[in-house]
């Protein structure tokens, strides 16, 4: 989920090119309609979007029995104030923009592995660089994948 197109569409290019099913949406509220829909593997998420901001999209999802356990990635130029926000409600990982396309990648297959797997690990886990197929919910024209790591929990920055 991201506001911005472009970052929408370079988000949905390198994750398709891995083989990863991306739907997107344009702000919070967009999203949360769209996860009950498609039933994503992920979400990312930027922070600052009209309607519903990202942080608070991912505190509703972290509310719902339904959703509650899907992985939630920040893609955001993020301040140490929305780093320590998001680990309070639940996000997994947050990549700083401008981000590395490869890290992106990276990310998000951490998190589908460890979604498909024994399930441990906890919010703010650095999860390095990784991918497998499956769909992912974007936010600003889509739903994106992936929880990320980047730096870890600590701050993130543009």
């Amino acid at each position: 989920m991201d506001d911005n197109k472009v970052i929408r569409q370079l988000i949905r290019v390198n994750l398709e090119l891995e083989g990863i099913e991306v739907v997107t949406a344009s702000d919070g509220a967009e999203c949360l309609d769209v996860v009950h829909q498609v039933r994503p593997d992920l979400v990312t998420l930027d922070v600052v979007m009209p309607r519903l901001d990202g942080l608070r999209a991912a505190a509703r999802l972290r509310a719902d029995p339904r959703t509650r356990d899907l992985p939630i990635a920040i893609i955001s130029a993020c301040t140490q104030y929305e780093v320590e926000a998001g680990l309070e409600v639940g996000v997994d990982a947050f990549l700083a923009k401008p981000f590395d396309p490869t890290e992106l990648v990276s990310v998000v297959r951490k998190l589908m592995e460890r979604r498909r797997g024994d399930g441990e690990g906890g919010a703010g886990v650095d999860l390095g660089l990784g991918l497998e197929l499956g769909t992912v919910l974007g936010a600003g024209e889509g739903v994106g994948a992936g929880k990320g790591g980047g730096p870890g929990a600590g701050p993130v920055s543009d």
